[in-house]
């Protein structure tokens, strides 16, 4: 790919089309019940979003793209001009709560009522740009007394590697040689404004969805989100092109995505009374166990997953369990984002008549 995708360049056969302006988006918060939406869409209506990542904005990287990508071989007419734009603007992280995210919403869905849920389905995930970059910044990861390190064993504030795309993989360089990292765009934040006044941090994901960083939400699943509000407010935000379930050192490979999706308002969902997030594939339903702490994030998902398979498949919960114990697949969502995160994928060709 050597063309980046512009914003409002042949934005495709969406109904509606959304992009990041400093009126559409906010960085570090997520919206509230009396945020204005930035757009109205009907139950079932497709929206193309192009999204921007906040790599390259931050403060600690000057927030300037054009000099932060330069100094990797990135010309200037490679960074997108909306990423630019926001740069330049007078937007602006809030002292409190803080958080790294360009949020990009919220968007209205009719009819949609707080008991609800959201389907999202993903249709299309495509990079904007070329590049990507991983980072471990302030101390914060899952090894933070060891790593990373510099090359004379200092602890830099922030620690990054730039990687360029080749095809469908992105290039990991190292002194010794390469590795190849299989892109699998997904949105690492998608959400529902959550119910209640106060502007929460965009980090800890909860039961509105959010910063779930869930890497199986690519393109062709679909995101079952609780409805909170009248309207849902959806949002997304956080783009990347890959991630290892637990995206130990902080982020994944950051890079801003063009996607597709298209939401509806459903009244029922199917096996799911626990009213948490979930998402389901051509060949999995993945329920998601999130909390503070791991071994409660893996207890919930345990229960989330039993309730499941009882409502759906008329199992015992006990035969659910036993059956978990036996096939479903549990793996640690992720570490970095205050509220950890486990997943359970379940085969549905398993209860295949």
């Amino acid at each position: 790919m050597n063309e980046i995708l512009y914003a409002g360049k042949d934005p495709g056969t969406a109904d509606h089309y959304l992009w990041c302006t400093p009126e559409t988006v906010s960085w570090g918060t997520l919206p509230v019940p009396a945020t204005d939406p930035v757009l109205i869409v009907d139950s079932g209506h497709t929206v193309t979003f192009d999204t921007v990542s906040q790599e390259g904005l931050m403060e600690d990287q000057g927030r300037d793209p054009v000099a932060y990508f330069g100094q990797f071989g990135v010309a200037a007419r490679q960074v997108l001009p909306d990423a630019v734009a926001l740069a330049e603007s007078g937007l602006h992280r809030q002292d409190s709560p803080k958080g790294p995210h360009i949020v990009l919403g919220p968007v209205r869905v009719r009819g949609a009522e707080p008991g609800d849920w959201l389907r999202v389905d993903f249709l299309e995930l495509t990079p904007r740009v070329s590049y990507g970059i991983i980072s471990s910044r302030h101390g914060r990861g899952a090894l933070p007394d060891t790593l990373p390190r510099d090359a004379d064993g200092g602890v830099p504030a922030v620690f990054s590697k730039f990687c360029a795309l080749d095809g469908s993989a992105a290039v990991f360089g190292f002194d010794r040689g390469r590795a190849s990292i299989d892109l699998r765009p997904f949105m690492g934040l998608c959400g529902v404004t959550p119910a209640g006044g106060a502007e929460l941090s965009t980090i800890p994901p909860g039961r509105f969805g959010g910063n779930i960083d869930l890497r199986e939400v690519v393109a062709g699943s679909s995101l079952y989100l609780p409805i909170q509000v009248a309207g849902a407010g959806f949002y997304l935000g956080d783009p990347h092109f890959a991630q290892g379930n637990g995206e130990i050192a902080l982020t994944a490979l950051e890079g801003s995505l063009r996607v597709t999706a298209r939401l509806s308002v459903v009244k029922t969902v199917p096996g799911r009374h626990s009213g948490w997030p979930f998402a389901e594939t051509d060949d999995h339903w993945i329920l998601l166990g999130m909390d503070e702490n791991l071994e409660v994030a893996m207890r919930d998902c345990a229960r989330h997953s039993v309730d499941f398979l009882a409502a759906h498949t008329g199992m015992t919960p006990s035969e659910a369990y036993l059956y978990l114990s036996a096939a479903g697949d549990f793996s640690v969502t992720q570490v970095v984002d205050l509220v950890k995160g486990v997943h359970c994928a379940i085969r549905k060709r398993d209860f295949a008549a």
